[in-house]
């Protein structure tokens, strides 16, 4: 196995976080690839995620440059697949198997240790649903880190916030040595 580790940006704001993230893992000489969903690249650019792990993120199921599929490449020889932000999308794609994007697909295809740092509203994050898809998750055995409580942007304070790139790079240390 080599240092490779995968980051799956869902669309939320978090994903911001998720620049400091994927630098602190480069900086540790890691073979970091991104993996960015539509609605991710409606809030981050590939061009931010090109220079800090110098090489263009993934962006589709029909990436050129993985002839047989990102999805199937990037699976193979992976460390550790952190997905950050983890949107209620993303956790029930996940959690339900659909394969709808690249992402979800890619996760299916992981047999590594699996990462989600969730990110949405309290009311979000409260609900029954994405309990239950958490509770999924977790009993296919992924890990996670948060969420946190704190500031949100929809202007409350609770639990939704996605922990903090260096709180996220702790939880990985198991997996990363």
């Amino acid at each position: 196995m080599n240092d490779r580790v995968v980051v799956g940006i869902s669309g939320g704001i978090a994903a911001f976080k998720s620049a400091a993230l994927v630098s602190r893992l480069a900086q540790r000489g890691l073979d970091v690839t991104v993996v960015l969903t539509e609605a991710a690249q409606q809030f981050v650019g590939g061009a931010t995620f090109a220079a800090l792990c110098n090489r263009a993120p993934v962006t589709s199921a029909f990436d050129s440059r993985y002839p047989l599929g990102p999805h199937i490449e990037l699976a193979t020889d992976c460390k550790l697949l952190i997905i950050a932000p983890a949107t209620a999308h993303m956790l029930a794609s996940c959690a339900l198997g659909t394969a709808d994007c690249i992402l979800s697909t890619l996760y299916l295809n992981m047999d590594c240790p699996v990462i989600f740092a969730p990110a949405m509203s309290t009311p979000m994050w409260e609900k029954p649903a994405v309990i239950r898809n958490v509770d999924q998750l977790k009993s296919d055995g992924a890990h996670f880190v948060g969420p946190d409580s704190g500031w949100l942007s929809c202007r409350r304070t609770g639990a939704g916030r996605m922990s903090e790139p260096d709180d996220i790079i702790t939880a990985c240390e198991p997996f990363l040595q």
